[in-house]
């Protein structure tokens, strides 16, 4: 008899069953190594101590400061539009991590400003593809690979699922500046409210 402990099998990452190259939103986020937090740093609006709420009048969200590192990861970020019938439609760039909702169009062509589309998309720019051309495109102008292996992705499904997530990502340095690793201020209940079954990442 083999006494020997079987090693916990890693968790899917995503989906098996599903075209990654069909058309549709999907939420990934790209965490960095050991979690470091190279990317970003989330700033109290301007004339709000560390100790005011920013939700009260007119002091407005918590702020992102990208550092060089978060600059770089957002131009890649960006450029990945430029494979055709792909769009970052909204994204953030935490200190640690990464929440972006991306659109893969139908026949890889989406619409553009004039109204024309794109040309349609290789069978192989699916959204695998189009993560690991952004983490190798980072990495190698940074001179290092800092991201963890894999992604994690969520399909959106439907007009609420998009909203829900979508809200989850403009709410994202908001949560971080009340319950992250250097909070100083207790986070709100309506705020704690929206933090019901999402990641937390």
């Amino acid at each position: 008899m083999d006494d020997k402990k079987e090693l916990p099998k890693r968790k899917e990452l995503r989906l098996k069953q599903f075209d990654y190259s069909s058309a549709g939103a999907y939420f990934i986020t790209v965490c960095v190594k050991d979690r470091k937090r190279i990317l970003s740093k989330i700033q109290s609006p301007v004339g709000v101590g560390a100790h005011d709420d920013p939700h009260e009048g007119a002091t407005g969200s918590p702020k992102i400061q990208l550092t060089k590192t978060g600059e770089i990861i957002e131009k890649y970020l960006l450029s990945s539009e430029m494979i055709p019938g792909v769009k970052i439609d909204r994204y953030v760039i935490m200190p640690d991590h990464i929440h972006a909702i991306v659109l893969i169009y139908p026949g890889g062509s989406s619409p553009q400003k004039n109204g024309s589309s794109r040309a349609p998309t290789p069978t192989n720019e699916t959204l695998p593809h189009i993560v690991s051309t952004f983490k190798r495109l980072c990495g190698k102008e940074l001179g290092r690979s800092i991201f963890q292996r894999g992604y994690f992705e969520h399909v959106i499904r439907g007009r609420e699922d998009y909203e829900t997530t979508t809200k989850y990502i403009i709410d994202n340095p908001i949560r971080w500046y009340y319950d992250g690793p250097d909070a100083e201020v207790p986070l709100p209940a309506s705020v704690t409210a929206n933090k019901k079954d999402q990641n937390s990442i």
